[in-house]
């Protein structure tokens, strides 16, 4: 059995067996107020993670570009609470605009 083989079997094993343990957890432990605080702001905190990755970085270097602007302009119509495929539409419009333009 090759490496790679066995680092997928490895990871799928692991992968279920936090699955498991996480409907394991009993429900009492999970009702407390600051347990529900952290679990509201993981998926918040993993996804700005991930937009910060993708926005700043290419393979080991950080950059500035045309993605700087697109979540720029998406954070003003975020704060101008416009419907999300406006926000997504309009970033993508201003990245795909300005790496054309330059």
């Amino acid at each position: 059995m090759s490496p790679i083989w066995i680092a997928v079997l490895g990871a799928s094993a692991t992968a279920f067996l936090n699955k498991y343990i996480g409907h394991s957890v009993p429900e009492r432990w999970l009702n407390k107020p600051k347990i529900m605080r952290i679990n509201t702001l993981v998926p918040i905190v993993l996804l700005s993670a991930l937009v910060g990755v993708q926005t700043f970085a290419h393979k080991k270097e950080l950059v500035i570009d045309q993605r700087v602007a697109g979540v720029g302009v998406a954070l003003v119509l975020l704060k101008f609470k416009a419907p999300f495929p406006v926000v997504v539409i309009g970033a993508a419009i201003t990245s795909a605009a300005i790496y054309n333009w330059f």
